[in-house]
């Protein structure tokens, strides 16, 4: 059973990371056809990106004011493959955070059930699943913008982007009752009803990705 768990983590993995170069390399083409183009008016920046990316690389980003990431085309490449690193860490690092969350799913469970003694077991996976979780979701929102215009309609991309918003609110929401379970046992069902849907949600948005 572990050995087919393992490998069908490898396996999504594997694809994930294949996600990203193809992700890379249409983003470089664009950018190789926009040089050919000798256009002195180029655009190396997508219309559309999150603010969380635009802090960082936009126009007038931070890293704007560092020699190494001004706005140019040699730059623009550079960033592309910076990007390209983020995302595989945000890939191999989801898929250890999954696997935190499934232990802590368990040793929750347990804890609920009477078990006092895993109080301490539970504390340390959470921070580990917490220390996971947010620099995942940090690798993703700090990237460098890629060149490829997100395409119309319905994509496995933008349902993956709704379903991260369900399991960062329902994380934040875990953590907030987390804290506040000691005054107020009565949270108890509520902390748990976050966490299981913080794990459903992050879950789905892994499947997802891969159709």
């Amino acid at each position: 059973m572990r050995t087919t768990f393992f490998s069908i983590i490898i396996a999504l993995l594997i694809s994930e990371t294949l996600i990203a170069q193809v992700d890379t390399t249409q983003s470089l083409s664009l950018l190789n056809e926009v040089l050919t183009e000798n256009n002195d008016n180029m655009v190396l920046l997508p219309e559309n990106f999150l603010f969380t990316q635009k802090i960082l690389w936009g126009n007038n980003g931070l890293m704007r004011n560092l020699k190494y990431f001004k706005l140019t085309p040699l730059n623009r490449q550079n960033e592309l493959k910076i990007r390209r690193i983020m995302l595989v860490s945000h890939q191999a690092l989801g898929f250890a955070t999954l696997g935190g969350m499934v232990a802590q799913a368990i040793v929750g469970t347990q804890l609920y059930n009477g078990n006092i003694k895993l109080k301490d077991t539970h504390e340390i996976i959470a921070a580990g699943v917490n220390f996971g979780y947010f620099t995942t979701a940090g690798l993703s929102l700090l990237a460098p913008p890629k060149m490829v215009k997100e395409r119309k309609g319905f994509s496995s991309i933008k349902l993956h982007k709704a379903l991260a918003i369900i399991h960062l609110t329902s994380m934040i929401t875990t953590n907030i009752l987390a804290n506040l379970i000691e005054g107020n046992p009565n949270l108890r069902p509520y902390h748990k009803a976050a966490a299981f849907t913080a794990f459903g949600s992050y879950a789905a948005a892994m499947i997802a990705i891969k159709f």
